[in-house]
């Protein structure tokens, strides 16, 4: 009998580099509801892009849309909670997408990071 113990551990860890603002959304139905899909981001900061992406390859009837926060905490936020929640009865598939930052966003999300140990350390 297999203990518990001897299966890898569920459990995923970023580091700064892999958390972004912009976020990639799978499973979402294919009817429609993107002004719904922002609404829902958008209660946890606000959205300053939301496209669908037609170029990605996802299950049949489902969308990928791709999504900007202003501020990569509230990202990180709506990451947090949205990730694996039913959203017109599909599950959403939540992930990071640091590949579309560019040099500055990259920047000031690793200045940020400083400030914010700077802060916690003094």
């Amino acid at each position: 009998m297999k203990k518990y113990k001897d299966g890898p551990p569920a459990v995923r860890v970023y580091t700064v580099c892999d958390e972004s603002k912009y976020l990639i959304v799978r499973n979402v139905p294919s009817f429609g509801c993107g002004d719904q899909l922002l609404k829902l981001f958008s209660s946890y900061g606000p959205v300053a892009e939301c496209k669908p992406m037609d170029a990605e390859d996802c299950e049949e009837y489902t969308d990928v849309f791709w999504l900007k926060f202003h501020q990569i905490d509230n990202a990180r936020f709506a990451k947090r909670k949205l990730d694996d929640a039913i959203f017109l009865g599909n599950r959403l598939q939540v992930s990071y997408a640091p590949e579309y930052e560019t040099l500055s966003d990259t920047k000031e999300k690793l200045d940020g990071r400083r400030k914010e140990l700077l802060a916690r350390l003094n």
